[in-house]
């Protein structure tokens, strides 16, 4: 009998769909495997409750996604979880150290982390909730579960330009490496943090970069040891800038810009549209959680932040709706303790267990 499987097996596997493991049971399933919910996770369970982590990427999958030499705006200590000191060399941590901190947290605790697991439906009453999750080969994953905590996060949907050739292959709306940007015209677009970083980085490894962004100046969010850098580089014509202007339109080596001068037609190899990024709405109403009109933000308690589902919690960046920096790793850490508090009164349990050790 061969001890590999042919293109045919696999094939049948893929299509025939069969569910790899009976339904699991637990008390709090946590969908997002970010920092939040993982410390939603540990925080849970610290009371005692058996927690199962979902994510339809990897472990911190956003984060994992961020630019390879990329800094964080913040200092280490800021980013701990789980009472896990982050400890580094540098003022501000990098990407590695990030991944590296929050996989050390996941072993401490023994977390229970799916992933590859795509949510694609809650359903149930708070105590007895029904969850289908599928995985990379589309095989369908059931689990019970009492309570839920949503921590979706919002990386994963960016925002759109709605114009013409946003969908040609040399269009992006992530930024990674500048290496395959070497020696080419880019068009960087938008003014905040992601865009003034793009721009740089690509700037620095060789590329022929242009900003555009529809504001008057750059954003006053950007970080304030990056802005000047950037301002510098336009003024000094590094780095070509067009403000009060948008994308018209994007050929195959070319774009169309609205400036205040008129339409203005660039030769160009490769778009970045760094424009942000938004929660899932559509999930969360799936869920029959209610959204503010403008905002979208989900309607919770403020001190549980339980959503007016009962048993269903939100956490991290999506209780801000469409103000997505309001929120960040730095203050949705503390929503684990929140929400924990809350689900240690209603589920009538004690004190902290030895969860705590992480044992």
């Amino acid at each position: 009998m061969p001890d590999f499987l042919t293109a045919e097996d696999v094939e049948t596997l893929t299509k025939a769909k069969v569910r790899p493991h009976a339904e699991q049971r637990t008390d709090v399933l946590v969908i997002g495997a970010g920092p939040t919910g993982l410390a939603c996770a540990i925080e849970a369970q610290k009371v005692g409750l058996r927690v199962i982590i979902l994510d339809k990427g990897c472990l911190v999958n956003s984060l994992y996604h961020y630019p390879p030499n990329m800094l964080f705006f913040t200092t280490p200590e800021l980013l701990e979880i789980g009472d896990i000191p982050f400890t580094t060399a540098r003022q501000k941590p990098t990407r590695e150290e990030a991944l590296e901190y929050y996989r050390k947290v996941s072993e401490h605790y023994h977390l229970d982390i799916h992933q590859y697991e795509w949510v694609k439906t809650v359903n149930g009453e708070d105590g007895n909730f029904s969850i289908t999750a599928t995985d990379r080969v589309g095989r369908p994953h059931d689990y019970k579960t009492r309570k839920v905590i949503v921590s979706t996060g919002y990386y994963d949907l960016f925002n759109q330009l709605c114009i013409p050739g946003e969908d040609l292959p040399k269009v992006s709306h992530y930024y990674g490496d500048a290496h395959p940007y070497y020696d080419t015209d880019v068009l960087v677009i938008g003014g905040k943090n992601s865009a003034a970083i793009a721009a740089l980085d690509l700037w620095r490894h060789g590329a022929r970069v242009t900003l555009v962004y529809r504001g008057a100046q750059l954003h006053h969010h950007v970080k304030y040891w990056i802005k000047p850098d950037l301002e510098n580089r336009i003024k000094g014509n590094e780095i070509e800038a067009y403000f009060n202007s948008s994308v018209q339109e994007i050929g195959v080596d070319h774009v169309v810009i609205n400036t205040p001068g008129g339409p203005l037609r660039l030769k160009n190899d490769f778009v970045l549209a760094l424009i942000g990024y938004h929660p899932d709405y559509d999930f969360l109403r799936s869920m029959g959680i209610e959204l503010s009109a403008e905002q979208h933000r989900p309607e919770c308690d403020p001190v549980s932040l339980e959503s007016n589902v009962p048993g269903i919690y939100v956490a991290g960046v999506i209780v801000a709706g469409s103000r997505t920096n309001e929120i960040f790793i730095e203050n949705g850490r503390f929503h684990g303790k929140q929400i924990a508090e809350d689900l240690r009164i209603k589920l009538r349990l004690g004190s902290q267990t030895n969860a705590s050790s992480g044992q």
